[in-house]
Formats: C-alpha cells, sequence, structure tokens
C-alpha cells in the first residue's frame, strides 16, 4: 500500500482528486497517521479554476422563499449622496391624534421620506426601524413598519401599558444604501476571507480559504455526512491533509467612494425628526386582556406581530404565556434531568454563559478548546443536567480553532439520539450576512433535513430555533442582511414542530444601545422565554 493510499484510508475514502474531509479529532489523526516520510510527496493534482464563479442556479423550490424577502429597488442608480434618502430631511406625523388613549389600542404615524435636497423620494425601499418606548418604565414595543413603494410609510404601535409613550423612528439604511448591500451580498461573497493553517513535518503555511475561491488552485474539503464543502487554496509546499486550523482571516474593500457615503455613519442608523408629542395610555384592563387568553408556549404556536413588549425591564409575551425565572433554583428545576445541546453562534453561545453564572451548581468542564467556537459543556450532577454549547460549521468567523471541533450542524445533529428529555437549541444566520442567499437557502434546506429526521425517530425532542437579532451597521453585516436571513430561517422551519423563538423584537425595542450581543437584560428575557417553552410540559 502506497502512502496516498494509506492517507486515503485514514480518512475512509478513495483518493479522486478531491479530499472528503470528515474533520477528525486530531488525536485520531495522529494515531492512524502512517509514518512520516523524510520528504514529503508532491501535492495530489486537482482541477485548476480560472474563471470567476458562475451565477447560482436558482432552486426551483425557492422561488417562493424568495418572494418573501423582495425588495423595492431604486428606479435607476444615483451619481450623488444628496439624493438619495435623508434622516435629517425625513419626518413622520401622527395620524387621527387624540390626547388620551387606552391600552390595547393602535396608533398609526405616517413617514414622508426626503432626500438631502429636501426634495420627498418618489420610490420606496427605504429600511426604517421604530418603536414606541418609555425611558421611565423600561417599556417599549417595536412597530410594524408598512412601505407603500412611493416615498410614504405606515407604522403602527400597538398600546400595550398604560403611562406615557413615545415614538422613535430610526433610519437605519436609504433604499440606496440597501441597493448596495443587495448587490455586495450576491455579486462580492469574497469579502470576508477565512485562513487555513497547514502543519506538516515542521512546515508551516497559511492559505487564504472560505466558500468558494475563483481562479486558484484549491484544495477542496467535503464532510461525508452533511456534504458541505470548503476550499483553500493550495500551499505550495504541503500537502491538502495537513490542514489543522481554521480562523478569521480579514475583509476586503468592495464599495467604491459612493457607496462608502451611502452607508457611511452620518446617514446610517439615525433617528428622525418627527411631530408626535407625549402619547398619553390610560388602563382599561385591555393590558391584561392581551395575555389573558394565551396558552402556554408550545411548539409550532403562530407567531405574533409584535411578539411582546416590555414593561419594568420584563419581556411580555404576547404570543404564549411566557414565565419568569427570577431565582436560580427555578431555572434549575426547570431544566433537571435535561441533556441540552445549543449549536450556533455567539449570540447563542450567550444564552449557554448566562445559565453557566445564573445557576451556582451548574459547572464547566474544561475541554481546553478554543473559547470563542467551542465545544463548551457544563454539568449539574444532582439534577442530571448537562448542557452543551458549540460553534456551527464553517463559514465562521472566530479566532484560531482546531478544524476537528468544527461540526456542521447536520453532522451533529445525525449524533444526537434525541428524546423526552433532549433539548436542541439552533442559531444559523449570524455568519452567513456577507454571502449570497442561495447559499444560505441551500445550508438551510439541509439543517431542516437533520431536523426533520431528528423529529422522526425520536418525536418528543424539543427543537427551538432562536430567529437573529438586531444590532449590525455595515456591509459586512447590516440589520437589512440579518433581517432576509430571518425571515427566510422562519419560513424554513414553518410547520415542522419546532419552536421559533421571536427575540428580533425583544433586541429592536430594549432601551440599551443596539448590539450584535446584546446586554444583559435582554438576554436574561431571552432566557426567560426559552425556559419558558421547555417547562411548558
Amino acid at each position: 500500500m502506497n502512502m496516498k493510499q494509506m492517507i486515503a484510508l485514514t480518512f475512509g475514502v478513495v483518493w479522486t482528486g478531491v479530499l472528503v474531509f470528515r474533520f477528525l479529532t486530531i488525536d485520531s489523526v495522529q494515531k492512524y497517521r502512517p509514518p512520516i516520510p523524510k520528504k514529503l510527496p508532491p501535492p495530489p493534482m486537482t482541477t485548476l479554476q480560472t474563471t470567476a464563479i458562475p451565477p447560482r442556479t436558482i432552486n426551483p423550490n425557492f422561488k417562493n422563499l424568495l418572494q418573501l424577502i423582495d425588495w423595492p429597488v431604486p428606479p435607476s442608480a444615483i451619481k450623488h449622496l444628496n439624493f438619495s434618502t435623508s434622516p435629517t430631511k425625513s419626518s413622520y406625523h401622527l395620524l387621527n391624534s387624540r390626547k388620551v388613549y387606552q391600552t390595547g389600542e393602535k396608533v398609526e404615524v405616517i413617514i414622508t421620506a426626503r432626500d438631502h435636497n429636501g426634495q420627498p423620494k418618489e420610490y420606496g425601499g427605504d429600511f426604517f426601524r421604530a418603536k414606541l418606548h418609555s425611558p421611565a418604565l423600561k417599556a417599549g414595543v417595536t412597530g410594524q413598519v408598512k412601505g407603500y413603494n412611493n416615498g410614504s410609510y405606515l407604522v403602527t404601535f400597538l398600546l400595550p401599558w398604560p403611562g406615557q409613550a413615545q415614538v422613535q423612528i430610526r433610519l437605519i439604511h436609504s433604499s440606496e444604501a440597501v441597493d448596495v448591500l443587495k448587490r455586495k451580498r450576491e455579486d462580492s461573497p469574497g469579502k470576508v476571507y477565512f485562513n487555513g493553517y497547514f502543519q506538516f513535518n515542521g512546515t508551516n503555511e497559511v492559505m487564504e480559504c472560505n466558500l468558494e475561491l475563483p481562479g486558484h488552485d484549491v484544495c477542496t474539503y467535503k464532510d461525508p455526512i452533511s456534504a458541505e464543502t470548503w476550499l483553500c487554496v493550495r500551499p505550495q509546499k504541503l500537502p491538502c491533509y495537513s490542514l489543522l486550523y481554521h480562523s478569521t482571516g480579514g475583509y476586503r474593500k468592495v464599495t467604491n467612494q459612493l457607496e462608502d457615503s451611502l452607508l457611511s455613519d452620518s446617514v446610517t442608523n439615525k433617528i428622525i425628526a418627527g411631530s408626535v408629542p407625549t402619547i398619553h395610555v390610560m388602563s382599561d384592563n385591555s393590558s391584561v386582556g392581551l395575555t389573558s387568553n394565551l396558552s402556554t408556549c408550545s411548539r409550532d404556536q403562530k407567531s405574533r406581530q409584535p411578539s411582546g413588549f416590555y414593561y419594568a425591564d420584563r419581556w411580555t409575551s404576547i404570543t404564549c404565556l411566557g414565565r419568569h425565572f427570577p431565582q436560580p433554583g427555578d431555572a434549575l428545576t426547570c431544566l433537571r434531568g435535561k441533556d441540552i445541546h445549543m449549536i450556533g453562534d455567539s449570540t447563542l453561545r450567550q444564552w449557554f454563559e448566562y445559565l453557566e453564572r445564573f445557576i451556582p451548581s451548574l459547572k464547566r468542564i474544561d475541554l481546553h478548546a478554543n473559547y470563542p467556537s467551542g465545544p463548551l459543556i457544563a454539568v449539574e450532577a444532582n439534577a442530571g443536567l448537562v448542557m452543551r454549547w458549540r460553534a456551527h460549521g464553517l463559514p465562521l468567523r472566530t479566532t484560531k480553532t482546531k478544524m476537528s471541533d468544527l461540526h456542521y450542524e447536520v453532522a451533529h445533529l445525525a449524533g444526537i439520539g434525541g428524546g423526552p428529555h433532549t433539548v436542541i437549541v439552533l442559531t444559523l444566520w449570524a455568519h452567513f450576512t456577507s454571502f449570497p442567499v442561495m447559499v444560505y437557502l441551500e445550508r438551510l434546506e439541509r439543517v431542516r433535513e437533520a431536523v426533520s429526521n431528528l423529529l422522526f425517530r425520536s418525536p418528543e425532542t424539543t427543537v427551538i430555533i432562536k430567529s437573529a437579532n438586531t444590532g449590525y451597521k455595515s456591509i459586512f453585516g447590516s440589520d437589512w442582511l440579518s433581517l432576509q436571513l430571518d425571515i427566510l430561517l422562519r419560513a424554513m422551519f414553518k410547520g415542522m414542530g419546532v419552536i421559533i423563538l421571536d427575540v428580533w423584537d425583544m433586541t429592536s425595542c430594549h432601551y440599551l444601545p443596539d448590539s450584535i450581543h446584546p446586554g444583559p437584560p435582554v438576554i436574561k428575557n431571552e432566557v426567560d422565554l426559552m425556559l419558558s417553552y421547555i417547562c411548558s410540559r
């Protein structure tokens, strides 16, 4: 048996010019690797990619999903910032103003978008976010924005609490900026790139890696369970199988001067002026009526808009009868006997970290892994609780991490037996905002199939899908890009017998500044809502 055959045997495949990489642990690789020769063999040949990436073929199954994220586009390209929507010249006013309102009622606001010359816009596509809030009461609720594609927008607010309330509307991106985000998402997937660390027999090389690498001689890695592929530029001296570590590489500038001005801080995420006075809301017990007929939190419940509101910094769901867990013992009682698998990004790792801090007897076991990407595990032996978190598979923006520690979601789910004590919590969006939508849909489709298989073999398994949250504000990640993926995420898992946990509203109307990693009060309310679903039966 020659060395090439032995290498193929190590990874459980036959060498065909494309390496099928199973992400074995480093120890396993060392154990079964053949003796290292004094001189490295020449790298195996693969086809040299010399052409640009062709346009992606639209899967017919995705056409209806793509219609859900259809967004108005400017009728023509502009040549100066002045013709884009201005946060200082745009305004809003209240419809049918009254001195006093009752809880449970709704109010409507009209936004008029204008350009920097003060001229009314004649087309839509601006991305606004709106909330009704009361700083004194630590209360907030998200407004629902509807565009008429003529430069005007209707915002509807629910009045869920008694007392004073103020309207706040922010222009996150002009329609012209949204057009830039959309084009760069589809045309420039390499604007975020990654490093692959190759090591063999004392030699080290760092090469660029990504989902697609046009015009390069590449090493191709394919996971045999999920069928996900990953590419790295072929090292000059080392073989493809010597890829041991992964990290974020960097970011490429893909915008010109005009596009930079459309996405600049001076016009992004800016509060616009309005003529709406403080709204006075009287109680007639309608706020109690918002929750009095709710059922316990369970799978496949239809989400409402808004999905809830803050009052005294506590989230009240109006989708289901949520609970709060003020004491560690309350949360531990809920989680007794549970085997929890969290798979996702750092916004989900925040839930792991919160519970680890909140329940003193829940102790972390050091797995000597890279903390930002995991895997992490904590146990409470007396309660029979095991809680895990690990990052989803590539692409992943993270610090230097063993490839063997990066598992694709599908492969990980395939190894979980499931059952009434098993809880799966998934989120998949933040690291995909810079890639074409079809990349994301194809990934979601494979994860959906894996979840479906899990529920088929173990129907009593609890599966929770965490939605996207707000906080991104750049060409590499924007609230608009996140919203697009969030719509697709919810649609893909609709009707599957899973729980869609809506945290978009929970981050968009809180008093804390926007952050991709929400502050402690938001995380506590998010985790309480998750526990409400876990402990509803």
